[in-house]
């Protein structure tokens, strides 16, 4: 469920401070309704789709927030230390603090679960989900590890878990497990209270499309679209990729929406 790190523009991100610790930020001024990225589980906000929205903001002159979580990218923290409880808190201060005129959350895996439980708070003009891996801590680990990696990660407390993104491992912890069964959305019905586009490749191997097909149907019946590319995989950081990203953005919320 991570990203590929696009290796692109390197403006120095400006630190908020968030719970003692600083989240690195980075902040478009523009026009209409602001636009936030929320990154996937151990990426971070100069990663491609990132970098392709902010060069659409740029262009249109439109408001474009992106930060990394906590022990992610350029932020302050362990990754190993924190939750889904902590990320989400991070994307509701920088919220909070860098858009909170009913923005449109822009959510890559994890970051499609950050937002669908930011919405509550934070009513957001509209949503974007790119492979959302809603309650992926219960349904895309805990419920596909072997007994022997489940028995692991209880008595151990984490288990390292190999990633094609990156040469370091990824460490899946007992917490993380946990308090992820305090945020799971996918047994009654999801009212983010705007209109969602979800983007979701049917190749991509660590969020099956049948997973976005759940989600799917506990949103509501109207003002809902689901994108299927049949070749796309995790990543949907190809070309035309980018293309459908940049037009469902333009889409769910016109500059005066």
């Amino acid at each position: 469920m991570q990203e590929h790190k696009a290796e692109t523009s390197r403006h120095p991100a400006r630190m908020l401070p968030v719970r003692g610790r600083r989240l690195a930020t980075l902040v478009r001024p523009g026009a209409g309704p602001p636009v936030v990225w929320l990154g996937g589980f151990r990426s971070d906000m100069r990663a491609t789709k990132a970098e392709a929205l902010d060069e659409w903001a740029a262009r249109e002159g439109r408001a474009f927030v992106r930060f990394d979580y906590t022990g992610h990218g350029e932020s302050e923290g362990s990754f190993a230390d924190c939750t889904i409880s902590d990320w989400l808190a991070d994307a509701q201060a920088v919220i909070a603090a860098l858009a909170p005129a009913r923005p449109i959350l822009v959510g890559s895996s994890m970051g499609g679960w950050i937002a669908l439980l930011a919405a509550a708070d934070v009513r957001p003009a509209g949503l974007v989900l790119i492979a959302p891996a809603t309650d992926f801590t219960e349904a895309l680990m805990w419920e596909q590890f072997p007994e022997e990696i489940r028995a692991q990660v209880m008595r151990d407390g984490v288990w390292q878990r190999g990633s094609q993104y990156s040469p370091e491992p990824t460490p899946v912890t007992r917490a993380l497990i946990e308090d992820g069964r305090r945020h799971l959305m996918l047994g009654g019905p999801i009212d983010p209270g705007c209109p969602v586009h979800i983007l979701q490749g049917m190749a991509d191997p660590d969020v099956p499309w049948r997973h976005a097909m759940r989600l799917v149907e506990r949103l509501p019946e109207t003002g809902v679209v689901l994108t299927l590319i049949k070749e796309g995989d995790h990543r949907l950081s190809g070309p035309a990729d980018l293309d459908r990203l940049v037009a469902a953005v333009k889409g769910i919320a016109p500059r005066g929406g």
